[in-house]
């Protein structure tokens, strides 16, 4: 059964884990991990724990901006997206302290210097 325009709208909202598949930077093959996304006033964006090492999920994003993300709570999708690497430090700061309030996390310094921070726009 395919999921409604409303129904995706709606499993949009707030924050949920979701499955994101890039493009392997070297390999060229999909690459599929488990991740969260947070949609905040409409934006939806993905980020993680802060780790001074790039992740290769990141880095493969930095090679090929396109992804799928897939929805697999109770609603079901695969959405065709792009997302924009955020390396700004004032948009960082002013993105990050959201995602940590609702992670409960104390230490934004570690995430505005350590965390990867995505802009995700779906391909409507």
């Amino acid at each position: 059964m395919t999921a409604t325009t409303e129904e995706i709208d709606g499993a949009l909202q707030g924050s949920q884990t979701v499955d994101i598949t890039t493009t392997g930077r070297s390999t060229g093959q999909p690459r599929r991990l488990e991740i969260v996304f947070h949609n905040l006033s409409g934006r939806i964006y993905i980020s993680g724990i802060p780790f001074p090492n790039r992740r290769n999920w990141l880095a493969n994003l930095d090679a090929d901006p396109h992804l799928t993300l897939h929805l697999k709570g109770k609603v079901r999708a695969d959405l065709p997206a792009t997302a924009r690497v955020i390396e700004d430090e004032a948009e960082r700061r002013a993105v990050l302290p959201h995602i940590a309030r609702i992670w409960g996390r104390k230490d934004l310094e570690a995430m505005v210097k350590q965390s990867p921070l995505v802009e995700v726009t779906l391909e409507r």
